[in-house]
């Protein structure tokens, strides 16, 4: 599975965005998906992640509230809405696919490249 990761950009505190992530391969609908993000000078860190279905669902206490993760696995996609950006919120973002919704980044098999996301105060 390889993964394309979009939609990062420059927005204003406050503002939303919505990264997309686009699967090729036919397992990506039997994956469970997660959303990292890496800000300059440290760790990468959990954000948020889904069940195969898309029913389940985990969220980093940074991201309750204002991101949600989804998928649709007929176009082999995932998405991360994320609303009330904060400047905190900088970094690059990266999707994941594994056989575990879960927020340790070891448990993923594949990774997308990463999108830069900006947030001004």
């Amino acid at each position: 599975v390889q993964l394309q990761a979009s939609g990062g950009g420059l927005v204003q505190a406050g503002g939303s965005l919505r990264l997309s992530c686009v699967a090729s391969g036919r397992t990506f609908g039997a994956l469970a998906m997660g959303w990292f993000r890496q800000a300059p000078g440290k760790e990468r860190e959990f954000v948020a992640a889904t069940s195969w279905t898309g029913v389940s669902t985990y969220y980093a206490d940074s991201a309750k509230g204002r991101f949600t993760i989804s998928r649709d696995n007929a176009e082999n996609t995932g998405y991360l809405q994320m609303n009330n950006l904060k400047p905190e919120d900088t970094a690059v973002y990266y999707c994941a696919a594994g056989p575990n919704w879960v927020a340790e980044p070891e448990e993923y098999d594949y990774w997308g490249q990463g999108t830069q996301v900006t947030v001004s105060s």
